[in-house]
């Protein structure tokens, strides 16, 4: 029986979505085994439902809105996996904080040209910004898989412990593998 299988992400540059492109002629061997019922790098874009074998979330939760990601995906996913650097440990995105959300929000809004007449939106949709944090600082996580973005040798083995429903062994340095 192939196993369900999604994928999001959240704050960061979608790189770990794209080494997951790395595998090539490799995915194909995975896809067999499996069923992607949401992901953002295909027509699939719409959000993880309940009962996904395995979920992977890419980035880091750095407001309302990605946090409202992680928490969906974590109900809807069996197995979680925080995918790269970002996900484990907050990665490049946590540099934001160096700069608070006002000094943000006036520079994007009032300091350059936009198309919200030089202010700063109310809109109750815009995301409440907070400082970014790793996806197990929010949710439960099963699996990390680090990496910036992690091998794509790292990526296949972890998904094919996860789809013959073994828990992957990451001894050793992924480093190694890119």
């Amino acid at each position: 029986m192939k196993k369900t299988l999604a994928s999001d992400w959240l704050a960061g540059c979608s790189g770990c979505h794209m080494s997951l492109l790395d595998l090539d002629e490799r995915l194909l061997a995975l896809v067999e085994h499996v069923d992607l019922t949401a992901t953002p790098i295909t027509d699939l874009k719409r959000p993880a439902e309940a009962g996904v074998d395995i979920g992977l979330l890419e980035g880091a939760v750095n407001n309302s809105s990605t946090e409202t990601v992680a928490r969906r995906m974590r109900r809807c996913c069996k197995t979680l996996v925080a995918f790269g650097d970002c996900a484990v440990f907050g990665g490049i995105v946590t540099l934001r904080n160096r700069v608070p959300a006002a000094d943000a929000l006036r520079r994007a809004y009032i300091e350059t040209e936009t198309t919200v007449d030089g202010r700063i939106p109310r809109d109750e949709e815009l995301a409440v910004i907070q400082p970014a944090r790793p996806v197990g600082d929010v949710v439960a996580v099963d699996v990390c898989l680090p990496g910036c973005p992690p091998a794509s040798d790292a990526i296949e083995h972890v998904l094919a412990e996860l789809i013959a429903g073994r828990t992957p062994s990451l001894k050793g340095t992924l480093l190694d593998w890119h």
